[in-house]
């Protein structure tokens, strides 16, 4: 790989080893922000509504970003974001305005995803850069929380925000030096050419590269329109809803299945479910690399996944002892952990490549609404019927995911040799 496309990837891993420690830090901070605010739980939930409204947001207009202004700038615009937001959270403002700057939190954390995403989508072995990405989200997820319980202990909690807003300003600084601009005229002028396999147009906004059908039109005009109107590219959003639906909703649940189904100590729960989550990390580490010893194509990598996460979810729910069941917590992982990137990898296949940063970001976006919805909803019936649920409902979404998968790779030929989309 070309030293600038090395330099790009480090730097696109660091930046989200760091937003997985701002996911990570949340749950630590909430009972500190709940006494030092004196609100309840419904109450400070209010911000989890902000914070995926900002998301969305950057979901819906990330892709225009990168048209219009290029890779460099979109991240800095999203870096930049994150930056102020951390900053500001890190004053202690009122609680209104807290609520309230999480929708910048989201809308610079979404950017940089999307963004990310679809630069990594461009290069050689995607499949391996993607579910290394991914992984190493979990890496600050697994991270955030150790971090932030460590600074409670002698520091406020806003301190905390104060630290992920300064390391998030030398990674906003690399986007200046190491991703392209606003065209390959000064690639050009400076002697350096697109890596081969890397179509220049796609890191330019208004780049005109045909891909399925080919798009030709002016710089962001009706990008988000077209990428809604392509059924692959809802199928996917679809699917991602339904994957980070299960992701989240097993994660909040687990605990509490693992207490009052197996009556386990808190402590051994605990660890079940940082089981699970290391085990979605190890997937993402491990199963690209083995899949393409083996010669697995990344949809059919994707398919042993979607089998393994309803095996793994049917032995969890059958498991007869604790010690079963949490094994079943951490294989559910390990073969979750691919299909989030794995998703993003296929996206050049359903859509022409200048759409691609849209249609990654309408995923991300739609992803949002299905990390809130299936989990409030596994917790609702859970309330009503009991916890021993959650494991039937991971079942039945791990079923879906299959079908949609099914459909969805069904349709990737059709997406390929389709005309373009009017952008119009």
């Amino acid at each position: 790989m070309h030293g600038r496309w090395r330099v790009s990837v480090a730097l696109a891993y660091a930046v989200f080893v760091l937003v997985g420690m701002s996911a990570g830090v949340g749950g630590v901070l909430l009972p500190a922000q709940i006494d030092d605010y004196g609100v309840d739980k419904t109450t400070i939930g209010i911000t989890f509504f902000t914070f995926s409204a900002g998301f969305m947001l950057a979901g819906a207009t990330a892709g225009s970003l990168v048209d219009r202004l290029g890779t460099r700038a979109a991240l800095v615009a999203g870096g930049g974001a994150f930056v102020l937001a951390g900053l500001y959270t890190a004053t202690r403002p009122p609680f209104v305005a807290l609520v309230a700057v999480q929708v910048m939190a989201g809308y610079g954390t979404g950017v940089l995803e999307s963004v990310l995403n679809a630069h990594l989508t461009r290069l050689p072995s995607a499949t391996t850069l993607l579910n290394h990405l991914h992984a190493f989200f979990g890496v600050g997820a697994l991270l955030g929380p150790l971090l932030a319980a460590w600074m409670l202990g002698f520091l406020p909690w806003t301190a905390v925000w104060l630290v992920l807003a300064v390391l998030c300003l030398p990674l906003t600084a690399g986007f200046l030096m190491a991703y392209p601009g606003s065209g390959a005229a000064a690639g050009r002028a400076e002697g350096k050419e697109p890596q081969s396999g890397v179509p220049a147009a796609l890191d330019e906004p208004g780049g005109t590269s045909d891909g399925p059908g080919g798009a030709s039109e002016k710089p962001g005009k009706g990008l988000l329109a077209a990428a809604l109107r392509m059924p692959g590219v809802l199928l996917a959003s679809v699917f991602l809803a339904v994957y980070v639906g299960l992701e989240i909703g097993v994660g909040n649940w687990g605990f509490s299945f693992m207490v009052e189904e197996y009556e386990q100590p808190d402590l051994a729960a605990g660890y079940t479910v940082s089981g699970y989550w290391l085990g979605l990390t190890l997937g993402r580490f491990l199963i690209s690399p083995v899949a393409a010893r083996l010669g697995l194509t990344a949809t059919g990598m994707a398919f042993v996944c979607l089998f393994g996460v309803t095996a793994s979810a049917a032995l969890t729910w059958m498991a007869p002892v604790a010690m079963v069941a949490a094994a079943g917590f951490a294989l559910l992982g390990f073969f979750l952990g691919p299909l989030f990137p794995t998703a993003m990898v296929v996206v050049p296949r359903l859509t022409a490549p200048r759409l691609v940063p849209t249609a990654i970001g309408v995923m991300n976006g739609v992803s949002v609404i299905g990390g809130s919805a299936f989990p409030w909803l596994a917790g609702a019936v859970a309330q009503g019927v009991g916890v021993w649920t959650l494991m039937p409902f991971a079942l039945t979404l791990a079923l879906l995911q299959l079908v949609i998968w099914r459909l969805l790779v069904t349709r990737m030929t059709a997406e390929e040799d389709a005309p373009a989309p009017s952008l119009g």
